[in-house]
């Protein structure tokens, strides 16, 4: 048996093979074409200004402390890197919101061998917009406070020396927050209960958000592992019985 850190990959595992199985390429064809345009835009970008950001975000050094620039240099190329992650990661899941939920919703039905949600249609699709959207503004104002503190902390000079483990362990919550969330809100459970319920199981959670993270920092490899994530978090939660928490008393 599995500990509960190293049951995270196994999740993945698991939601990359769902999504490369016939029945549901279709719900993963558009989602994964959003992220492709999205990230060959962020990279064109990244490609053109990632030296002025890691240039921005160095500490200025006296003459005689200078050799320490060599020394800095990468823990600061990496705090660019993961900024400019979650910056393509929010966008992307913001945008493909609405297919995600469906591609959950989809994942579960081949897991639990029962189909209790909808039929998907045009109008079941624009039906969730709203709600998806609506979940997804509320990570962002989970989100952002912190990561606004994070970028506070990038700034001050030492104290931004630990911001990049710092920007690493919060990255790994915020994408188990992120992908759970998607079976979490198909099933009506609220926000502060998912949160809950992930603190619960907090180094499954870590383990799955760890790997999910890991995954989706290889360039080209992420497009595929965005959906993967969210077949992989269904599956967490069918497996680590999520619907268990929708029966306790909110």
């Amino acid at each position: 048996m599995p500990t509960p850190t190293l049951s995270g990959p196994q999740y993945l595992r698991e939601g990359l093979k769902l999504v490369l199985s016939p029945g549901l390429r279709l719900f993963v064809l558009l989602p994964l074409t959003i992220n492709l345009v999205l990230f060959a835009a962020l990279i064109g970008l990244a490609l053109q200004q990632f030296g002025l950001w890691v240039d921005y975000f160095m500490p200025s050094l006296p003459d005689w402390l200078s050799f320490l620039e060599y020394l800095l240099w990468p823990l600061f190329v990496v705090l660019v890197l993961l900024m400019v992650f979650f910056t393509f990661t929010l966008l992307a899941n913001v945008i493909a919101a609405p297919f995600n939920g469906f591609l959950s919703e989809k994942v579960e039905v081949v897991v639990r061998g029962q189909d209790h949600f909808p039929p998907f249609s045009g109008a079941e699709l624009l039906a969730m917009v709203p709600r998806t959207l609506g979940r997804e503004a509320r990570k962002l104002a989970y989100f952002l406070p912190r990561a606004l503190a994070l970028l506070v902390l990038s700034l001050i000079p030492g104290l931004n020396l630990v911001a990049a483990p710092l920007w690493l362990l919060f990255g790994v919550w915020m994408m188990a927050v992120q992908y759970i969330d998607y079976p979490a809100d198909n099933n009506k459970l609220g926000w502060n209960e998912m949160l809950a319920w992930l603190r619960a199981k907090r180094w499954q959670s870590l383990g799955f958000g760890g790997i999910t993270y890991l995954a989706l920092l290889v360039p080209g490899l992420n497009i595929l592992m965005m959906p993967a994530a969210v077949a992989g978090a269904t599956v967490f939660w069918v497996r680590e019985g999520g619907e268990t928490q929708l029966q306790q008393p909110l």
